[in-house]
Order: structure tokens, then sequence, then C-alpha cells
């Protein structure tokens, strides 16, 4: 089971105040400990929504909107993430509990969200396959 724990943006994060040195060290002790436990998958950090844009489609089958940021709701946008794989939702919990105050100042809030898996979402054992060995490929890109 993969999870994405999403780490919600603060002003600070979206002002571009860089992590102190003491919640650096905080987090690579814990990513460290991720990796010691063999589920973390990727972990980083975004840059704030000023440097992003967001493609909306305003029509069904219309062309797409491309807006530039900043985006002013805060609130609901995300300054990185975590994604791991383990055995349950408990140990997802677990992990995500064990994630320092992701800003450092008490401000911190963390979203821990279930990814689905292809045979969740694909009844078509067709596109199972053909997703499956997408995956397998863009795995072994990554190797090379």
């Amino acid at each position: 089971m993969r999870f994405m724990m999403i780490v919600k943006a603060t002003a600070d994060s979206e002002a571009g105040v860089m992590p102190s040195q003491e919640l650096i060290d905080a987090m690579q002790k814990y990513n460290e400990e991720l990796v010691k436990a063999g589920v973390l998958l990727a972990a980083d950090g975004l840059q704030p929504s000023s440097s992003g844009l967001r493609i909306s489609y305003p029509e069904r089958g219309g062309k797409a909107k491309v807006v530039d940021g900043p985006f002013t709701e805060v609130k609901e946008l995300i300054a990185g993430y975590t994604l791991i794989e383990v055995k349950s939702r408990e140990e997802a919990i677990q992990w995500a509990l064990r994630m320092p105050d992701p800003h450092g100042f008490g401000h911190g809030e963390i979203e821990l969200r279930q990814v689905f898996e292809a045979e969740e979402i694909m009844e078509n054992p067709i596109h199972l396959m053909k997703e499956r060995e997408l995956r397998k490929k863009a795995e072994e890109q990554q190797k090379a």
C-alpha cells in the first residue's frame, strides 16, 4: 500500500522562507529512518506557488487554460510530500505521526492519503497489462 504524506503550505513556505538547519537535520534523520525501514519511495519540498502555474479545463473538450502563480489560498497549497510504501494504513499513520513538524513553528499540517493502485481503478485486463508495462519501462529508465 502506498501513501502520500502531503505537507501543507504556510505563509512562510509561500514566501520562500527556507527551513532552519535544525528542521533540515530533523527531516534528514526522519528520512534516514524511512530508508532503513525500506518504506521510502520519494520525498521532496516544492518551490512556492509563485514559480508554478495551474492548468484547468473550463469547458468539456475545450482548450486548456493556463494561469501563472502565485495562488492566494495558502491553506490549499502543498509545500512538499513524502511517498511511502507500507503494509497497512496503521503503519502509514505511525510514520506520519513521527514526521517532524514540517515548518518547525507549530504551523505544520500533514495530510495522509492512500494512493490508488491500478487494480483499484481499472477492470479491463488489457489496460492493467499496459499500465504494468508502462511502470516497468519507467523504472528501467530511472535505473539507466
